[in-house]
C-alpha cells in the first residue's frame, strides 16, 4: 500500500490497511501502533491533529491551573510565604499557548510521518463496510477503503443542558475557558465535576474575584468517594469560591451590555485568529431552582456572572458519523466489547477507541483502549501471551481531578464495590499523618482510603485526598491489576519522609 505523506490533506491513497477516524490521543495512538506492525494506516482528522485534550482539555487546563497550585504551595512553607508574590494571568495565558503549540498542530506531526501514517484533512463518516468517505475542507469528497479494520476515534463535546435562555447566552465550554484571553470579575460555573471543579479553581485564582459553582446534585465530584468531594468543598470554600449543591439552574439570559462596559474576552484562543477583546458583553443571569437538599434549601434565587462556564457532562461526537450506515445508531456512544470491536457490527473490521465508545472518558484509557484495539487489529498477543483484551475497565481505571487538595483514585469506590457484589472493608486515614505531608507545608489536608475485598484480601479500590496525591495512584492501580495480597504489600517498604508512607498507615489501620 501507498504510504505517501498527506499531512496538508492533497490526494493519498483511496486504500488502506487501516482508517481512523479522529486523530486524537486514542486515534494517534492505534494508528501508530499499527504502522509500527506493518500496516498501511490513514487517519482522517477534521481539526488538529492531538485533538481536544491537546489543544482544549487536559494540557491547557492543568498549565492555567498551575500557577496557582505553585503560590499556594509556597504560601504554606514557613521561610518562603514572604517571598510569594501575586499572579500574573497574562503570563499563565502566554504559557498556555506555548503549551498547546500556538493551537497548530505542527508538532504533533512528525511522529505519525515517521511511522508512514497518511493524515488526511476533512470530516469522515462512514458510507458501508470498510468504506469511509472524507469531505475535504474545500468540499471535495472522495470514498476510501480499509482492506482489514475501521476504527472511530472522535472523541466527544460538550454537553449544554436544555436549560432556558442557555445556549442564547453565548456560554463557555471547556474550550471557552481553556483558551480564554481574559480573566472574568465574576465567573458561574455549571457542574461540579472534575472540568467544572478544576477550571473554577484555577479561574478563582488566576484573579476572578467572584466563582460561584452550581451543582444539581448533592455534593462535588458525585462519582468518587463523598469524603473526596467534602473535602473539595471545604477548601473551595476557605478560598472564597461558593459552592451550591442541590440547586439547579432553570433559566439563564445575558443582559444587554451597559453603556462604558468594557471589552469582553474576546475570541478564545485556538477557536479561530488569536484576537484581542472582542465586543462588550452583558452579566450573565442564572435563575436558580427552590433545591433539592443540601446547601440549595434557602439559597439565593440567581447568581450574577461575567461569564458563564458549562461543564455537566460529555456528548459523544458521533451524530455526523455516518453510523446508520453500518446499522448502528445514530449519536450515541459506540459500544464495543474488550477488544474494542462494535458491536452489532458483523466482520469485526469496526472498532471503536477513547471517549466515543464510552467506557471511560479519559486520555490514558482511551490510549490504552488503541493498544488494545491495534493488538486485536494486528494479531499482537498481550504481553501475558493471550488475546488482546481491555481487563482495567471498570475495575482499574486510574483517575485525578488536579484541584487543590487532588483527588485521585482508582479501581472501584466503595458504593461501587458493594453494588458489584463484592464483600469490603473500608480502611481510611489521614493524608496528614505521615511525616512526608507535614514537611511539604503547614496547611496538609485530606483523606487517604483503601477498598478491600474481604474474601481475596487484595485492593479493588483506593483514594487519595491531598496535595500532590496524583503520584499516589498508580502504585495502586499496580495493587488492583496485580491482584497484590495485603500480606504482600506489607513487605512494600515506603521510603521516609515521603507522603507514600500513607500506605504503612493504611496497612496498619487494617490491622496488618
Amino acid at each position: 500500500m501507498s504510504r505517501s505523506d498527506d499531512a496538508d490533506g492533497g490526494t493519498g491513497a483511496s486504500e488502506a490497511d487501516v482508517i481512523v477516524i479522529g486523530a486524537g490521543p486514542a486515534g494517534e495512538v492505534v494508528a501508530g501502533r499499527c504502522a509500527e506492525a506493518g500496516l498501511s494506516v490513514t487517519v482522517i482528522e477534521r481539526e488538529r491533529v492531538g485533538g481536544e485534550c491537546s489543544y482544549w482539555g487536559c494540557i491547557p487546563s492543568k498549565t492555567l491551573l498551575r500557577p496557582g497550585e505553585v503560590l499556594a504551595a509556597a504560601r504554606a512553607v514557613p521561610g518562603a510565604a514572604p517571598a510569594v508574590g501575586g499572579i500574573d494571568a497574562a503570563a499563565a495565558f502566554a504559557r498556555r499557548d506555548e503549551m498547546v503549540g500556538g493551537y497548530s498542530d505542527a508538532g504533533q506531526l512528525p511522529w505519525l510521518r515517521e511511522r508512514g501514517v497518511v493524515v488526511r484533512r476533512g470530516a469522515g463518516r462512514l458510507v458501508g463496510e470498510r468504506r469511509v468517505a472524507v469531505r475535504a475542507p474545500d468540499g471535495a469528497e472522495e470514498v476510501l477503503t480499509a482492506a482489514r479494520a475501521v476504527v472511530l476515534a472522535t472523541g466527544t463535546r460538550a454537553t449544554v443542558p436544555p436549560v432556558p435562555g442557555l445556549a442564547g447566552a453565548d456560554p463557555w465550554d471547556n474550550r471557552s475557558a481553556t483558551g480564554a484571553r481574559a480573566v472574568p470579575a465574576r465567573l458561574a460555573v455549571l457542574g461540579g465535576g472534575a472540568v467544572g471543579a478544576e477550571l473554577a479553581q484555577a479561574f478563582r485564582r488566576l484573579g476572578s474575584a467572584e466563582v460561584t459553582i452550581i451543582e444539581g446534585g448533592p455534593r462535588l465530584l458525585a462519582h468518587e468517594e463523598p469524603f473526596a468531594g467534602d473535602e473539595v468543598r471545604a477548601a473551595f470554600e476557605a478560598e472564597g469560591i461558593t459552592v451550591h449543591t442541590g440547586r439547579r439552574a432553570v433559566a439563564v439570559h445575558r443582559e444587554a451590555p451597559a453603556a462604558g462596559t468594557p471589552a469582553g474576552s474576546g475570541t478564545p484562543a485556538g477557536s479561530g485568529e488569536l484576537a484581542g477583546p472582542g465586543a462588550p458583553r452583558g452579566a450573565v443571569v442564572v435563575t436558580l431552582d427552590g433545591g433539592s437538599g443540601g446547601s440549595g434549601v434557602g439559597g439565593p434565587e440567581r447568581v450574577v456572572a461575567d461569564e458563564i462556564l458549562v461543564a455537566v457532562g460529555r456528548t459523544p461526537a458521533t451524530g455526523e458519523l455516518g453510523l446508520p450506515a453500518v446499522g448502528l445508531p445514530e449519536g450515541g456512544f459506540v459500544e464495543v466489547d474488550d477488544r474494542m470491536r462494535a458491536t452489532g457490527v458483523a466482520g469485526d473490521w469496526l472498532y471503536a477507541v477513547g471517549d466515543v465508545n464510552g467506557r471511560a472518558l479519559l486520555t490514558h484509557m482511551g490510549k490504552y483502549q488503541a493498544r488494545v484495539a491495534a493488538d486485536a487489529i494486528t494479531g499482537r498477543l498481550d504481553p501475558a501471551g493471550r488475546a488482546a483484551a481491555d481487563r482495567a475497565d471498570p475495575g482499574a481505571v486510574p483517575r485525578v481531578t488536579f484541584t487543590d487538595p487532588q483527588v485521585s483514585a482508582v479501581g472501584r469506590t466503595e458504593a461501587a464495590a458493594r453494588a458489584a457484589g463484592l464483600d469490603v472493608r473500608v480502611v481510611t486515614v489521614p493524608t496528614a499523618s505521615v511525616a512526608g505531608s507535614s514537611v511539604r507545608g503547614t496547611e496538609a489536608v485530606g483523606t487517604s482510603q483503601i477498598v478491600v475485598d474481604t474474601a481475596r484480601r487484595v485492593l479493588v479500590g483506593a483514594t487519595f485526598v491531598g496535595h500532590d496525591t496524583q503520584e499516589m495512584v498508580h502504585a495502586a492501580a499496580i495493587a488492583i491489576v496485580g491482584a497484590v495480597p495485603l500480606e504482600d504489600l506489607w513487605h512494600a517498604v515506603p521510603s521516609f519522609p515521603t507522603v507514600s508512607e500513607v500506605w504503612l498507615r493504611l496497612l496498619e489501620a487494617y490491622g496488618l
